[in-house]
């Protein structure tokens, strides 16, 4: 028979199982030795496209168990189905669970279960192979606090970059080619074998390398060009989904854009996966906006009403964690102009000139007030300062050192609420020192009370202001300021947007 070429496709692998070019990963050697274990039933987690199921499958066959091999899969319901019936159809053969993450709680328990059984009976007919996002072998422990110590759980990290380079020299000597950007492919996989395949896939594709070569050829293409044809390819798959997700259910055009960030922050982790609240936490612009999406479910329902979304990000609200799935999308978005796709999608701007787009200073007489604007505030993603939001971080520090720099400068805007209490109260009056200055730069906004003195306020009732009618309908009253305050909000906005990009202009800075 004659010598058949090998084909690019059958090399460099954009689905299934790759011949010339599998690199065992680190974790290889323990995946093997778990599986040669009788009753030793085995988690392997991490971030899709570093080669998880590959391994697996490579490591199934080569312990002798792939004889019978049944596959299932968290994403279909007629495996679901059969998986939670899994401890009544033993002996089983080796079972391999893909997207474990995605299983009802019901079939999640039936794992733990039978996996405890196999590993108490050292059973020899049956193993059981669990695929999952980080954290999925906690998350089955957590359905038997005593099943930790009879698992196998191996953690599949972002595989070194000298494997994501002899993966790429195993191609290029299967098609007897040399990829002159080798090196940039290697470090913008970031770990991932499948980036890898995929990058050095379409290098050879530009170059019109279809099939191994006679001769040895050399590819001349640069690596930013190789970069956008691959960009432009997956907009068509991902510009909708990711465009969605960072709306959000409802695009505040003013907010403080809570989805954005969280894809944004997901795309520079190396484990493709974030903690929301942990993160939100090291981001102090954005804490108030992303935790509120997360604490009210918000944000897991967003991601359960789409299912193109789902396609490739999974949120786990019992431990507050954001996965994207498809190394694919997370090329996508790691290489995204984040300014230009913010306003593509509608934010006037994601830098903020500000901490906090709000300061609110009242009196305890005046609380439900402020409490009201705080909560109709925050519901449209912006950041404000309240007290009784912060206790836990005024918690024992110099209470004078932590809020004066909040109200003299890191809050866009002060909203004084001044009521008949206002100018009796040490603290207001501590606060309003702070803030008096601004008065005259416009950054301060009086709600002056019918309740208060005739008289009392005369200097805030000299600027813009804001009457708020006891005796007249709250609700009415809260969603009229509230609009004048985002209107407000949205103009400062704009404005530093608009200085921000003239101050590129000026200086010849691209803004990316």
């Amino acid at each position: 028979m004659d010598y058949q070429p090998k084909q690019l496709q059958e090399v460099f692998v954009l689905s299934g199982i790759p011949e010339h070019t599998f690199v065992q990963p680190v974790e290889y050697p323990r995946l093997l030795v778990a599986l040669r274990t009788a009753g030793r039933s085995i988690v392997i987690e991490g971030p899709s496209g570093i080669g998880k199921t590959t391994a697996v499958m490579k490591a199934i066959s080569e312990a002798g168990l792939g004889d019978k091999v049944i596959l299932l899969s968290g994403r279909k319901s007629d495996d679901i189905a059969f998986i939670k019936d899994l401890p009544g159809q033993l002996p089983l053969g080796t079972v391999l669970i893909d997207d474990f993450h995605r299983l009802p709680d019901g079939s999640k328990r039936s794992i733990a279960d039978l996996m405890k059984t196999l590993a108490d009976e050292s059973a020899a007919h049956s193993k059981l192979v669990v695929l999952g996002i980080t954290n999925a072998g906690q998350s089955l422990v957590s359905f038997g606090k005593d099943l930790a110590n009879r698992i196998e759980v191996i953690p599949f990290e972002a595989n070194p970059q000298f494997k994501i380079e002899q993966l790429l020299h195993q191609g290029q000597d299967a098609l007897n080619v040399e990829i002159n950007i080798l090196e940039e492919i290697a470090r913008a996989a970031q770990g991932s074998f499948y980036i890898a395949q995929m990058l050095a896939y379409h290098t050879c594709l530009r170059s019109n390398v279809l099939a191994e070569r006679d001769e040895k050829f050399a590819t001349s293409e640069s690596y930013e060009a190789v970069k956008s044809h691959v960009m432009e390819i997956l907009a068509r798959s991902f510009h909708d989904t990711a465009a969605a997700f960072a709306r959000g259910s409802k695009l505040r055009r003013e907010g403080r854009a809570p989805y954005l960030h969280l894809l944004y922050w997901v795309s520079q982790s190396s484990s493709w996966s974030i903690n929301v609240h942990r993160e939100a936490d090291r981001h102090p612009q954005q804490r108030g906006s992303v935790t509120q999406v997360a604490s009210k479910g918000f944000l897991e329902e967003h991601v359960a009403a789409s299912e193109d979304i789902q396609r490739v990000i999974h949120y786990d609200p019992a431990n507050s964690t954001l996965v994207v799935q498809d190394p694919q999308f997370v090329f996508y978005i790691r290489n995204l102009s984040w300014a230009r796709f913010a306003q593509e999608i509608g934010y006037i701007s994601i830098e903020f000139p500000s901490q906090y787009d709000f300061a609110l200073s009242f009196a305890g007489a005046d609380r439900d007030i402020a409490e009201a604007i705080f909560n109709e505030l925050t519901e449209r993603e912006l950041e404000v300062f309240y007290d009784k939001n912060e206790q836990h971080r005024i918690l024992a520090e110099d209470v004078e050192e932590y809020l004066g720099p909040i109200y003299s400068s890191d809050a866009a805007l002060v909203v004084c609420i001044l009521g008949p209490d206002y100018p009796k109260r040490i603290w207001t009056k501590f606060e309003s020192d702070q803030f008096k200055r601004r008065f005259s730069s416009g950054e301060v906004v009086p709600v002056v009370l019918s309740t208060a003195p005739v008289g009392t306020f005369d200097d805030a009732g000299r600027v813009g202001h804001y009457g708020w009618n006891r005796l007249g309908d709250f609700d009415e009253q809260l969603q009229e300021l509230a609009e004048l305050l985002v209107g407000k909000c949205r103009e400062i906005r704009s404005h530093h947007a608009d200085d921000a990009e003239q101050h590129a202009a000026i200086n010849g800075i691209r803004v990316v």
